[in-house]
């Protein structure tokens, strides 16, 4: 054999082992990319979600709020965080719970909010890994919540 024909088939041999360590390791290096949006998505919305229910304790701890002003602020905030459907998170307020403050007690109100999220490529990926699974078809239901002391009447 000449050296040109050597060299040519070397050169083939190194294209195919390139090729192939580029299929096995694209996939996952797309997985880990997606991965991270996916959860920074996640992280973003329990941010908006953690405030809003903030906003919410604020209003409920007022002297006498108007009705339906805690839920309302709730939803203005998740609509001004941009979340998809705002009309889906579930406002629960408590103006009756007790705080503990060192010692002594204080009435305190409690705003839970709930909200349903859904991984946008990750859910799918996970029926097409585990196939005729339920497995990524239901949202996971994220809860946050903010405590204040009531103010004086």
């Amino acid at each position: 054999m000449t050296s040109s024909v050597l060299r040519s088939c070397r050169w083939s041999r190194e294209r195919g082992a390139a090729l192939l360590e580029t299929a096995i390791a694209l996939p996952l290096v797309l997985l880990v990319s997606v991965g991270i949006f996916e959860f920074g998505r996640a992280f973003q919305t329990w941010q908006v979600l953690t405030n809003a229910a903030r906003e919410g304790a604020r209003v409920a701890v007022l002297p006498n709020p108007a009705t339906g002003a805690v839920e309302s602020r709730v939803r203005d905030y998740i609509v001004a965080g941009q979340l998809p459907s705002p009309s889906s998170a579930s406002v629960s307020v408590n103006r009756n719970a007790v705080l503990s403050i060192g010692t002594a007690n204080a009435s305190a109100s409690v705003v839970t909010v709930q909200y349903p999220f859904n991984f946008i490529v990750l859910n799918p990926v996970a029926r097409l890994v585990v196939g005729g699974s339920t497995l990524g078809g239901a949202p996971i239901t994220m809860t946050t919540s903010a405590e204040m002391r009531n103010e004086a009447q």
